[in-house]
This record gives C-alpha cells, sequence and structure tokens, in this order.
C-alpha cells in the first residue's frame, strides 16, 4: 500500500535474501524471533507479526526489519496485516503452540479449539490472505514451521499433535493446488527444541517445563531451526524442500530421548 516506509536490512544490500521481502508470523519470542534475525542477516527485508508488539517493535529495531501488530486468529488483522504490505516474496509460518497435556479422557475442549485456531486456521488465514502476493512475486516461497508431532502422536499431546497433524495434511494439499505456480511449499518439523516459552505455556509450570529438557545433551535451540529455514529458502527456486525433520541428536524419535546427564 502507498505511504509503507521503506525497510532497513541489518544486513545491508547483500546477502542470498537481497531484494526479497520475507514475512515471519509468531516473531515476537522463540524460533519466530530466531528467524527474523537470521534473514534480516541474509539480506532479506523482514516484517514481522505478532500479538506483543512491544516485543516485537524492540526485535525490529535490532534487526532493522518492520513490526505489524498480528493476531492470525483475528481475520481482521490478518486483513489489516495484507494490506499494509507492498510486496511478499516469502511467507514463514511460525505461529503456533500447544496449550495443553491432557489425555483425551481429560481433553478441556476449550483448549483444543484454541489449539486448533491458532496452529491451523491461523496459518491458512495468513496463507489465504498473502497468496495473492506470493503468486505476483514470480518466486514466491510459502514456508511452515509444523512439528514432529504432526507425523506421530503420544500420550499427552492429543490437541497438539492432531492439530500439527491437520497443518502437515494442509501444506501437502497446498503444494499440490500450487504446483503449476510459481511458489515453493515447504515444512519444517522441528523436533524438541528449547525455548524460553514453548513448554512453559503448555505445563504452566517453570518447573515441569525445565523437566522436558533434564538431562538432555544439547537440544535444538531457536537458532538452530532458523538456520535450517534460511537454508531452505536460499536453495534456488526449482529446488523444493517438501520436508525437513530436525531433531536434536539426543531424540531419535518421538518417544525416544538420551538423557544422559543431571
Amino acid at each position: 500500500m502507498s505511504g509503507v516506509p521503506p525497510l532497513t536490512r541489518s544486513g545491508g544490500s547483500e546477502g542470498p535474501g537481497a531484494g526479497r521481502t520475507a514475512v515471519v508470523t509468531g516473531a515476537s519470542s522463540g524460533i519466530g524471533a530466531a528467524t527474523a534475525t537470521r534473514l534480516a542477516a541474509d539480506g532479506f527485508d523482514v516484517v514481522v507479526g505478532a500479538r506483543r508488539v512491544d516485543r516485537l517493535e524492540e526485535l525490529a529495531a535490532a534487526i532493522g526489519a518492520r513490526a505489524l501488530p498480528l493476531d492470525v486468529t483475528d481475520q481482521a488483522s490478518v486483513d489489516a496485516f495484507a494490506a499494509a504490505l507492498e510486496r511478499v516474496d516469502v511467507l514463514v509460518n511460525n505461529a503456533g503452540g500447544a496449550f495443553d497435556a491432557n489425555a483425551v479422557a481429560d481433553a478441556d475442549l476449550d483448549s483444543w479449539a484454541r489449539t486448533y485456531e491458532v496452529n491451523v486456521l491461523g496459518t491458512v488465514r495468513v496463507t489465504k490472505a498473502l497468496l495473492p502476493a506470493l503468486r505476483a512475486s514470480g518466486a514466491g516461497d510459502v514456508l511452515v514451521v509444523s512439528s514432529t508431532a504432526g507425523l506421530v502422536t503420544y500420550e499427552g499431546g492429543s490437541s497438539y499433535t492432531a492439530a500439527k497433524h491437520g497443518v502437515h495434511a494442509m501444506v501437502g494439499a497446498l503444494r499440490l493446488e500450487l504446483v503449476a505456480e510459481p511458489v515453493r511449499v515447504i515444512e519444517i518439523a522441528p523436533g524438541m527444541v528449547h525455548t524460553e516459552e514453548f513448554s512453559l505455556n503448555r505445563l504452566e509450570s517453570q518447573e515441569k517445563a525445565d523437566a522436558v529438557y533434564r538431562g538432555v545433551r544439547e537440544p535444538l535451540v531457536a537458532d538452530d531451526v532458523a538456520d535450517c529455514i534460511a537454508w531452505a529458502l536460499t536453495r534456488p527456486h526449482h529446488v523444493n524442500v517438501d520436508l525437513m525433520v530436525v531433531r536434536p541428536r539426543a531424540q531419535a524419535a518421538q518417544h525416544k530421548v538420551f538423557r544422559g546427564q543431571d
């Protein structure tokens, strides 16, 4: 839209992302913030969106990005966000989260609805809103940060695994639908990633959140996932990374984690 101020990249005009605009959702912390930082360093013009505007603006100021408020569960918010963008070459759908660890027998249906709304419908809302701009770019990328929880199930993860399976299915369908168009569809599925908020939001206890990673030698951190995202986005555009599963070496599978340290 006219009147939108130009961006200043922290990475300057050089780098593999030079001349491309990347939108990152859920960018106020964790993987989203790390991804925005990495893409800015790689020369992308970065636009960050999230609900917590104060944290978002602090990040944007630090990396030379543009911050816009975004609630992926609110259609009006998504529409306003899309209307404020002149160009989009890359969409990193990162907004998501887990909000309980209940068994199906103890399911909190409000939590299930929230989990589906944020992870599945939120991703669909933003993707749908920005697809016209991604098509118009001539070489667009839709990258979805999903989870290994979208590929397997586990006890206590019913609401989250159901939602992430929905995300995985949506990504697969979208790739089929866009095969004749100049838009790649990429899925990055992290396993155990130690961030400051994910397990805390889910378990509502710092002690329980810390226990998730206790004894695990070198769990992934947000920067590790951001590195994978940046690599996938900077391949030649005919190279499509359909699905990248990335786990720490200590996590051989969702249910198999080596805990060898106190």
